[in-house]
């Protein structure tokens, strides 16, 4: 069970809005022979004749539509010895996954660099035995399908996006699905930083790319709020991207990230808006039209020119 935007009213009774955040607890039981995986920390594994009984305590706040279960013939796979990584996935299949995420911990070393510690326990990774069109981040983790077992760009740029969401969207929440730029756009422009220190390609290169993408594509979306129709359009993650790109342009590389950093740590495991962003970013810019950036980017429809 997986339900963003809106899903998690069909398996437990909840206020579906992402500004409605609470701590959880699943407890379920299931026949011998399957594993529970949800959000939160593994309290207790009770075991009898025919059943298996998993306990899980998510104690960070978190929005209906991060919440996740997934039960399924999985064996656990841990990549280092504290246990903070750990993914699941059907038996055998523990060198392909081991092969595509070998590079989450270098991702886990260029994102608390800059943006600031990760603001959960563990990250658990669910390879399921399918193939999905695309993956989807849950609390303090993300799922994954087996077609996504590669170190492709296309597949390392998608674990990077989700893992990125751990900040951008699942620590700080929208209060509501107009600001959804602050979850997608946030993620793709971390796919860029990762490709940039990573040495695949510059941060450049990658919004120069975005930009002459959008400007071949209808201007007629308004990033800030693109309604329920066009809230996962690719626009709305390219763009948004690009917001952050004119503004690590406009502000300089070290009062950027300073600002993520701030931004991170100030609101962690709480709801964001746009306009507290702008607020928070004005904190940090001098000499800088914040407001004039944001409008351009989010408001307005009309591309801007390129970040120079």
């Amino acid at each position: 069970m997986s339900g963003q935007p809106v899903g998690a009213s069909t398996w437990f009774p909840c206020n579906d809005h992402p500004s409605h955040k609470s701590s959880y607890r699943f407890e379920v039981s299931t026949d011998a022979g399957y594993r529970v995986v949800a959000n939160g920390e593994l309290m207790d594994h009770r075991r009898s004749a025919s059943r298996n009984t998993w306990v899980y305590e998510a104690r960070e706040p978190m929005a209906t539509y991060l919440a996740t279960l997934q039960i399924g013939r999985y064996a656990e796979i841990s990549f280092d010895r504290g246990g903070h990584l750990l993914a699941y996935s059907v038996p055998g299949n523990d060198l392909a996954v081991r092969g595509a995420f070998a590079k989450q911990a270098d991702m886990a070393q260029i994102f608390e660099l800059k943006f600031g510690p990760y603001p959960f326990e563990h990250y658990k990774i669910v390879v399921v035995d399918d193939d999905l069109e695309i993956p989807l981040e849950a609390q303090g983790m993300s799922i994954f399908g087996r077609n996504h077992l590669s170190l492709e760009w296309e597949d390392q740029r998608l674990i990077a996006h989700e893992f990125a969401h751990q900040w951008f969207g699942n620590s700080l929440t929208p209060e509501r699905w107009k600001d959804i730029w602050l979850n997608e756009g946030f993620a793709c422009f971390s796919e860029w930083v990762y490709s940039d220190q990573a040495k695949i390609m510059s941060l450049e290169q990658r919004a120069r790319t975005a930009w002459e993408m959008l400007d071949g594509l209808p201007q007629d979306l308004q990033v800030g709020d693109p309604g329920p129709e066009d809230m996962f359009d690719d626009r709305v993650y390219k763009r948004g991207a690009l917001t952050l790109y004119a503004l690590l342009t406009a502000l300089g590389d070290k009062t950027f990230y300073a600002m993520l950093q701030d931004w991170t740590s100030t609101y962690q495991h709480a709801s964001v808006n746009t306009e507290k962003f702008a607020k928070h970013v004005k904190k940090h810019a001098t000499n800088v039209d914040v407001e004039g950036i944001l409008t351009a980017w989010l408001t307005e429809q009309r591309l801007p020119d390129f970040p120079a």
